[in-house]
């Protein structure tokens, strides 16, 4: 989350008028993540108090992929899901547009992200994980990733004399921007709707609960277990130090896997699909560190947190998913 298009009151004052919410009382900009602009929005009716969260779409986001992400949203609500629901408009629509771009209001949900999350969290969100997976078995909207394995070794070729500003390391990281993933990847393994970002600051937990999951919008038609590794390889290292921490690895792997066991297949490719969704985060972090905005509220991620990652996967990723 971030803010990049910086709306007026008077602005979402207009947008909220829109839905049947009540009045506007307060709005604030969010400054997390790196693709929409987002507000925390608290409306009043019927004299009590309501909380939203106001997206508007930036370019990174095609208009196209809204219907899908939205969409996905609802179909989760109506499973049981913790998921926020889209709020609809007066007119029955899921989205509107504000200054020419498109925007949604999404329910807010209580909780809050763990930034150190010990062995019972990691396990909850591994169920919680697969129990999306099961949840999206008859979701018929289905989406093209727009970050691929080769989409991604290019966008780090793009900039590849450059990676030596971001740090020395890199360049020796990634010699050949990633392409000998291209070689490995594995084809065949199950797929269907996944998140494709389960990042901790996009869980929500009420103590050991899962309360909600948000931020779906690099949701997608994928690989069930390069959702798995994506999580994996966001939740089971330490925030500052980047150390792996096995246990959490273990828990989140036990947490899915009682909801949906892994085929050999799956388990055997892991270390590469973990491999793969590190180099998503460095090749998008790498394009937002030379294209960040100076004027924009938002704070700019380091490329070589998941540079260090992939590194690690590469060089001990059996050890890594070992039960």
């Amino acid at each position: 989350m971030a803010v990049y298009t910086h709306l007026t009151a008077g602005e979402i004052a207009q947008f909220i008028a829109r839905f049947d919410v009540g009045a506007l009382r307060s709005a604030k900009g969010i400054a997390e993540g790196v693709s929409n602009s987002n507000w925390l929005i608290e409306t009043e009716r019927d004299g009590a108090a309501h909380r939203f969260i106001l997206t508007v779409f930036e370019a990174r986001t095609d208009a196209a992929d809204l219907p899908f992400f939205l969409s996905l949203l609802d179909h989760l609500a109506s499973k049981g899901q913790p998921v926020p629901r889209t709020i609809h408009t007066r007119d029955d629509a899921n989205m509107t547009l504000v200054r020419g771009k498109p925007a949604a209001l999404i329910e807010f949900l209580p909780g809050v992200s763990i930034d150190d999350p010990d062995e019972a969290q990691a396990h909850a969100v591994g169920v919680a994980l697969a129990d999306l997976h099961l949840a999206t078995r008859d979701f018929t909207q289905t989406r093209q990733t727009s970050l691929g394995i080769p989409t991604c070794v290019g966008m780090v070729r793009d900039h590849a004399e450059r990676l030596g500003e971001v740090d020395p390391a890199l360049p020796d990281i990634l010699p050949d921007c990633g392409a000998s993933l291209l070689e490995s990847w594995p084809e065949g393994l199950p797929g269907g709707t996944i998140h494709a970002d389960l990042f901790p600051d996009n869980v929500l937990f009420v103590g050991e609960q899962v309360t909600g999951l948000i931020d779906f919008y690099f949701a997608c038609t994928g690989l069930l277990a390069f959702d798995l590794a994506v999580t994996h390889a966001a939740w089971s290292f330490t925030a500052t130090g980047n150390d792996f921490r096995p246990s959490i690895g273990r828990a989140l792997l036990a947490g899915y896997e009682s909801r949906r066991p892994l085929t050999q297949e799956e388990r055997q490719a892991l270390p590469i699909l973990a491999q793969g969704a590190c180099l998503r985060f460095v090749a998008t972090r790498v394009e937002d560190w030379f294209a960040t905005p100076a004027d924009g509220l938002v704070r700019r991620k380091n490329p070589m947190q998941f540079a260090q990652r992939l590194a690690f996967y590469r060089d001990r990723g059996e050890a890594a998913f070992q039960s």
